[in-house]
């Protein structure tokens, strides 16, 4: 059990990596709340972050600031339950129609290794504690 949970935890830390490289690259970020900036903020992502559902915007707001950002490509890693899917979904057809490239690789690996036990980006942090400990890198 403990192996296959090293592998999980070090398959998640990859995509992390790579979501740290690419938004230090400039590559915007959005997420859905304040908590998952914060929680991104801890795992490592310096890049711009903006919150989709702080503040009391709208979805129109959202699209309005991605588009007045300038951006050519945005990670979308929306939570992923329910709304967070269909919110992803929606962001992504407004995106592509304003010829912004919405990128979903991180959110489908992230929710491919984490998605069963994780509902929220917010949650990442402390699963990936939870598989440490598991794997009895952490006591």
């Amino acid at each position: 059990m403990s192996k296959r949970m090293k592998e999980r935890e070090e398959r998640i830390q990859q995509v992390l990596a790579c979501l740290i490289e690419e938004s230090s690259r400039g590559i915007l970020t959005i997420v859905e709340g304040r908590n998952d900036v914060k929680t991104l903020r801890q795992l490592g992502v310096d890049g711009e972050i903006i919150s989709a559902k702080t503040g009391g915007k709208t979805q129109q707001d959202v699209i309005c600031e991605l588009e007045e950002s300038g951006a050519k490509e945005v990670i979308i890693l929306l939570d992923f339950d329910r709304r967070g899917r269909e919110l992803t979904r929606v962001l992504k057809q407004h995106l592509e129609k304003a010829r912004i490239k919405p990128n979903l690789a991180f959110w489908n690996d992230l929710r491919r290794f984490a998605g069963r036990e994780v509902k929220d980006v917010e949650g990442l942090a402390s699963y990936i504690q939870t598989l440490k400990r598991k794997a009895g890198e952490i006591p």
